[in-house]
């Protein structure tokens, strides 16, 4: 199958702005991007995916993340202890399993009714009436280690099966000015990149190129990893990238 250029155009929710009765948001809370570990709604518990993580991110701007599914954004309030979510808007992508649309539908939900929170060896805890969400912070993105290095795609990382990577040499390159450059094995990309809380996401991707059928799988899964948006786990000469839906990337450096 012949593929036309595609350019893909990633465009974040814009965070709603907030308005703090104290001022600036309590030190520690926007420190950190931080992942749902349990919850509770109504003394339910929410389903927590392992490959459809829940995050949030608390900024100057507002408050946003991604609900198991979809990417959500809104607004907050914050006085000492007491802090509220409202305007919370989200995306309306459906996802499979079935439990990760309850999981969104759930801390959604649940999201709104919080009005406290307390900060505790390096986990965040939100309570209100009939909910109790506990959250571990995210490490930091590595950006330093990711930075002008030419990386080379070794393998494809699907649930618990990794693959190697198939025809030309693919790469990844990523620049301090917000730039980067690479190819899926078939096809060249060039875009633009932004750090989003603990992920690095690639918001103007542009794939040039046509694919032969043998590599379609491989191309769609670099684009998907990398547009999607990743965290980056760097170690020694290897750089894994993980995304949504339990799919990830492996690279190596040259030489």
């Amino acid at each position: 199958m012949i593929r036309p250029t595609v350019v893909l155009a990633v465009i974040g929710l814009g965070f709603a702005a907030c308005a703090g009765t104290g001022g600036d948001p309590a030190e520690g809370l926007t420190e950190s991007t931080w992942e749902l570990e349990s919850g509770t709604l109504d003394d339910i518990p929410i389903p927590i995916i392992d490959s459809h993580p829940i995050t949030l991110t608390v900024s100057e701007n507002g408050v946003g993340g991604t609900a198991a599914c979809n990417g959500y954004a809104g607004s907050y309030l914050v006085s000492g202890a007491e802090i509220s979510f409202s305007e919370i808007s989200s995306n309306a992508m459906a996802c499979v399993p079935d439990e990760t649309m309850e999981s969104e539908r759930a801390y959604l939900e649940t999201l709104v009714r919080v009005e406290r929170f307390v900060i505790d060896d390096r986990a965040l805890r939100l309570t209100g009436d009939g909910v109790d969400l506990v959250f571990v912070a995210l490490p930091p993105v590595p950006i330093a280690d990711l930075t002008g290095t030419v990386w080379v795609l070794n393998g494809l990382i699907e649930g618990d099966t990794v693959s190697s990577a198939m025809g030309e040499r693919a790469t990844l390159e990523l620049f301090s000015d917000g730039s980067m450059l690479g190819s899926t094995g078939c096809r060249s990309l060039n875009g633009r990149y932004i750090l989003n809380g603990a992920e690095v996401l690639i918001n103007e991707l542009a794939a040039t190129g046509d694919c032969p059928q043998d590599l379609e799988d491989q191309d769609s899964l670099v684009v998907t990893v990398l547009g999607d948006g990743f965290r980056a786990m760097v170690e020694g000469g290897t750089l894994e990238l993980s995304s949504m839906g339990d799919i990830g990337l492996i690279y190596r450096t040259e030489g």
